[in-house]
């Protein structure tokens, strides 16, 4: 089975939703045959990537794709990026995507920084990113920054209608709109999970599973703000659960780029309380120090 999110992935800028400002600029480019370093940065599933790969696509370039998260280290730009930017080409331009540059380490980002002036003459670098903050001064300082803006929840609701239309399959608000609600700005993650929720034919949705990736979001996008505990404590009493169990492996998940250096310390901070959670009467409370604790290694 075709996955969605690639079937329905834009083939052109004119399909691309949004960022008139960005799209205008890359369409510059394109009439110029080159381009600027750049370092697209935004939330998740917003369009990134799919916008780097349509800027390479419509240049003669020979270019390289790496995803950051996969190969974060600095043996990646050693032993791939800058053997591809010193060596002979077909074409006058070459581009290397390093997708999800957030996940590289400091040593790998300065090591970047030096091989993307070296290799000035011959090769551009696109960057993507989910948050800025993570990539450090001078490299960002050597790349054009665009903030890559999501869709409306309205846009991206015809979006999900569009899709749902083309492939025959029944669906009402109710069972879609929770699916937008609780990883919007996300989109390809919607995607992904409204593919996922189709049985027999139609839409339904696990809306115990999306309330606590709703709460999961807000949690992650606290701790990135290093937001003061209180904040923390209303965000857990508003969601009003009563299990947090799916928050553990949530957060799990976003380590590498929440805690970077200290990631291995979060693990054993996050695996701690998974066991005490086990045996406590009042869950809320576990939490709460669990996540007070990894505030301070943010």
């Amino acid at each position: 089975m075709e996955l969605w999110v690639e079937k329905y992935r834009p083939t052109t800028l004119e399909n691309y939703v949004g960022n008139e400002v960005i799209k205008s600029k890359i369409e510059d480019y394109l009439k110029q045959g080159s381009i600027q370093n750049l370092l697209l940065h935004g939330v998740a599933g917003t369009g990134k990537t799919t916008l780097a790969k349509l800027l390479v696509k419509n240049i003669d370039c020979d270019y390289l794709y790496i995803n950051a998260s996969d190969e974060r280290g600095i043996d990646t730009i050693r032993e791939k990026i800058q053997p591809f930017a010193l060596s002979m080409g077909f074409n006058d331009v070459k581009i290397v995507i390093l997708d999800e540059a957030d996940y590289l380490t400091p040593q790998a980002q300065a090591t970047l920084r030096h091989t993307i002036e070296a290799c000035s003459a011959t090769t551009r670098f696109i960057l993507t990113c989910n948050y800025l903050e993570r990539i450090i001064s001078p490299l960002q300082s050597r790349c054009q920054t665009f903030e890559i803006i999501p869709p409306s929840k309205r846009e991206v609701w015809q979006k999900c209608k569009t899709i749902l239309n083309d492939e025959n399959i029944s669906s009402s608000p109710k069972e879609v709109e929770p699916i937008v609600d609780a990883h919007y700005p996300d989109i390809r993650k919607i995607i992904n999970t409204l593919q996922g929720s189709i049985i027999d034919n139609e839409v339904k949705a696990d809306h115990g599973s999306l309330k606590n990736t709703q709460l999961g979001g807000l949690v992650v996008d606290a701790l990135i703000r290093k937001a003061k505990l209180s904040e923390i404590r209303q965000i857990l009493a508003d969601s009003g659960a009563r299990e947090f169990d799916d928050l553990f492996k949530y957060i799990y998940d976003k380590s590498s780029v929440l805690f970077g250096d200290r990631e291995g310390e979060a693990i054993l901070i996050i695996a701690k309380y998974q066991y005490e959670y086990t045996f406590v009467l009042e869950k809320e409370i576990c939490i709460a120090a669990m996540l007070n604790k990894l505030l301070s290694i943010c």
